[in-house]
């Protein structure tokens, strides 16, 4: 019998249906291979007892022909996502040990459709970073090995345990956030499918915030059709969420199979800098042709402010992390250190509560907010982030998606450019520019390098139309015919 583990969520929902499996079967199987696998520590708070619960509540609606979208489908949630009852510590020390009195909209969206939390994913702190490295928690290894090494690799990040669990077969899917390739560069590094909606198109209520103007959830799964399924879940408008869209959800799984014959994709020359990894530049012409072969027509284009999202993405979002983190002063909740005074108070909890790269972050936010540099710099980035958006638009009056490689590299040790923040930040150059534009964008597995490590395609497509994206996807997907990890047996 195939493992219950290996099947997708599309697969996990027909044969749920017909009762070939009961769903806390289902659920079983994934809190063994939870237990199998905590070596990868993709994990921060497994939550066995509730996930079991809630499968016997699916099992019971199955029965009665109540069935939600995703009934009795085990899903990890990242640990950004508020979980009412359930520690969230958004994986830093000044948090540890928070109960939030209530649920973010994303997670109880999904649990309304009926899937089962199997519990809260590691990540790096506050979702700053590209590694999980930077994790309170201790750092989330790539399920994925190069060809003959055994060293540990990372996952990616910052939703590098959704990543980890979702490759290595310990949840069906996973919800992620993707501030500046949060979804998609993991999803890449773990040969996956990561999704990142438009800017609103999910509700950021109950989500910790890092820099809520580009802040936004998404799924992580192993196929298209599963990510498809998964997002329209998580989606729709929320009055408690002041930037959540009102447009309505369309069935995303609907438009799959409808090809990409027709479509105009775009190729943007500055995606293509002197010195690209040519295994990434390989596969990226792979990818191209791909989408000639199905019907589609390529168009060069360009975005010539391309060269500016990484340095201004680096002074919007630490600006807003530094104005979001305020919060936590160990007055309210989290981590309390108590000094001599009521500011020794906050400097001595903050201290000790935040890690080194929350740190750097909120000094370099601060500093580009104070008196005299804001203009300099906040503005500035500012203005340059409104040209980066014209880029897009201008771009898809021409073109109906753009294809580029997701990330620079494959996955790298654990072990490299930790001592580098420049060469950490340099892995969301493919990645910013859409966040700062709020447009959709996903990873799809292309490929393999010499290492047999894994290598991510990248789908964008103008807002509000991520059913474009999936089409793409799904004809990339197809095409590439990617070889996942083995699912354990």
């Amino acid at each position: 019998m195939t493992s219950l583990t290996s099947l997708t969520i599309a697969e996990a929902r027909d044969q749920l249906a017909k009762k070939e499996f009961t769903a806390l079967e289902l659920t079983e199987a994934h809190l063994q291979a939870m237990e199998k696998a905590k070596g990868l520590n993709a994990f921060i708070t497994p939550t066995a007892d509730i996930a079991r619960a809630r499968a016997k509540e699916s099992d019971a609606r199955l029965q009665s022909g109540k069935a939600g979208a995703l009934e009795g489908i085990p899903l990890g949630i990242k640990d950004l996502f508020c979980t009412e009852g359930v520690q969230t510590t958004a994986a830093s020390h000044i948090l540890e040990g928070f109960k939030p009195p209530y649920e973010s909209t994303v997670s109880q969206k999904l649990r309304d459709a009926g899937s089962v939390m199997l519990g809260k994913l590691n990540l790096d702190e506050f979702a700053m970073g590209s590694s999980n490295m930077s994790s309170y928690f201790g750092p989330v290894k790539n399920p994925w090995k190069a060809k003959g090494r055994s060293d540990d690799l990372v996952p990616g990040g910052s939703s590098g345990g959704s990543a980890a669990a979702v490759s290595g077969y310990l949840a069906m899917g996973a919800t992620g956030t993707d501030t500046g390739g949060s979804i998609r560069q993991p999803a890449s590094f773990c040969g996956i499918v990561g999704v990142k909606p438009t800017y609103g198109r999910c509700s950021r209520w109950g989500i910790v915030a890092f820099a809520s103007s580009l802040d936004q959830a998404g799924p992580m799964t192993r196929s298209v059709r599963d990510a498809a399924i998964m997002l329209k879940a998580m989606c729709g408008h929320d009055p408690m969420d002041s930037t959540s869209s009102p447009r309505t959800v369309p069935d995303f799984e609907a438009v799959l199979g409808q090809g990409v014959k027709g479509l105009r994709i775009g190729i943007p020359k500055e995606y293509r800098p002197d010195g690209l990894n040519s295994e990434v530049a390989a596969l990226w012409d792979k990818g191209i042709q791909w989408l000639k072969d199905a019907g589609a027509t390529t168009v060069d284009i360009s975005l010539p402010h391309t060269k500016y999202a990484l340095p201004t993405y680096y002074i919007v979002a630490p600006a807003e992390a530094s104005s979001n983190l305020a919060r936590y002063d160990g007055v309210r909740f989290g981590q309390r250190v108590d000094g001599k005074s009521l500011d020794d108070m906050y400097a001595k909890t903050r201290a000790a509560g935040f890690g080194t790269e929350v740190k750097r972050r909120i000094l370099i936010g601060t500093y580009v907010l104070s008196a005299g540099y804001y203009d300099a710099y906040y503005l500035k980035a500012q203005k340059v982030r409104a040209l980066i958006s014209k880029d897009f638009a201008d771009a898809f009056e021409k073109v109906d998606a753009i294809v580029t490689p997701t990330a620079p590299t494959a996955a790298f040790g654990m072990n490299d450019k930790q001592d580098d923040p420049v060469a950490m930040y340099l892995n969301d150059v493919f990645t910013v520019p859409a966040s700062l534009a709020g447009i959709p964008g996903a990873s799809v597995p292309g490929g393999l390098t010499s290492e047999g490590l894994p290598l991510g395609l990248q789908v964008l497509t103008n807002r509000w139309d991520e059913e474009t994206m999936f089409r793409v996807c799904q004809t990339l997907e197809e095409a590439a015919a990617f070889p996942s990890l083995k699912a354990p047996s």
